[in-house]
């Protein structure tokens, strides 16, 4: 679990992201949770998209695709989320205490 101020330090940096996952008119599938693990696994800190035609809401769907790659869902706006992953092998980011 993340600190308040943990969190801010995490929307700091995702603020200058582009997203690098889409979620798209099938929602949250296997092939998007896997991208996604995978950008975790890269950088640790991603920026997801939900697209209009996406039949959940974007909030629901940020949460289901965190809970599918055990990450953290640092902020949603919009229909922008930011998911947060420590890799346990090589740590990029180094959080606040």
């Amino acid at each position: 679990m993340l600190t308040g101020k943990q969190k801010r330090h995490l929307r700091a940096m995702g603020s200058v992201l582009d997203p690098v996952v889409q979620i798209g008119k099938a929602g949250v599938i296997d092939t998007v949770a896997d991208s996604a693990q995978a950008a975790l696994k890269a950088r640790e800190l991603i920026k997801v998209r939900v697209l209009r035609n996406c039949p959940e809401e974007p909030k629901d769907a940020l949460l289901y695709l965190a809970e599918e790659t055990s990450a953290e869902l640092v902020q949603v706006i919009g229909r922008n989320g930011l998911l947060y992953k420590r890799n346990e092998e090589k740590s990029r980011i180094e959080l606040p205490s």
